[in-house]
């Protein structure tokens, strides 16, 4: 299948995600409410996680890409962990992209992405994906791995949090959230063959967001957990080589 063809898909993505901006916050935080925490716990967790572990590396993070911005969830977050880094935002959903810009106005990028990321080649140090792949289409994976390989830097980082379909709590989640009615899950081990068939180098998958809110006495442990599948979530890291 060829890749108009492949990303032909992709307009029923930005219709739905157009509808489900204006009450994408409020459905979200219903949907999570058992775990204890809001949505702004889950988006923190993700760049506090991320920034640890580019600071081991002592990696550059001048350019970021937060691939999927969707209205904007992450960018306090971005700006808290990642002060000195200009921020791109992009979307397929032109609403998401407008409600994100009037809920958190600043000096960021925002590009609408359609057949493409509308970005120069190895402009980005880190590209970022949070619960975003289970939302494209599996038979795009290839593709837009490919887009973001391209507008990676040499040495630059993939970075791609998403939910973990061998967690059934997740499972369950998923499936009873209106947000993701079309959405369809993907292994972490499959979306590393994925990302490694794509050109990125380097894959590794840790699990992520053992314990809610009830137990969160026992989080300090959740570092030694990370080779275990049973984790809400999984985060896949690889590098442009």
């Amino acid at each position: 299948m060829n890749d108009e063809k492949q990303l032909a898909e992709s307009a029923p993505v930005q219709a739905e995600f157009d509808l489900l901006a204006e009450n994408y916050r409020s459905q979200h935080a219903a949907n999570i409410a058992i775990t204890g925490e809001d949505p702004e716990y889950f988006s923190e967790y993700k760049l506090a996680d991320l920034c640890a572990w580019l600071k081991r590396l002592e990696l550059p993070v001048a350019n970021t890409l937060d691939f999927g911005c969707g209205i904007g969830n992450s960018l306090p977050f971005f700006r808290q962990y990642f002060p000195d880094s200009q921020v791109t935002c992009a979307d397929v959903s032109a609403r998401s992209i407008e409600i994100a810009q009037s809920r958190f106005p600043g000096s960021e990028n925002y590009v609408l992405m359609d057949k493409a990321i509308p970005l120069a080649d190895d402009s980005q140090d880190i590209v970022f994906s949070a619960g975003v792949f289970h939302h494209i289409p599996h038979k795009e994976h290839g593709y837009w791995l490919a887009e973001l390989l391209r507008v990676t830097k040499p040495g630059g980082v993939l970075a791609i949090y998403d939910h973990n379909p061998l967690n059934p709590l997740t499972v369950y989640a998923v499936n009873t959230c209106p947000l993701d009615a079309n959405a369809k899950l993907i292994r972490g081990g499959i979306l590393k063959q994925q990302v490694l068939a794509s050109g990125w180098q380097n894959a590794q998958i840790d699990y992520k967001l053992f314990f809610p809110a009830f137990l969160s006495v026992f989080r300090p442990l959740e570092h030694y957990l990370e080779w275990l599948w049973l984790g809400a979530q999984y985060r896949l890291l690889a590098r442009k080589i």
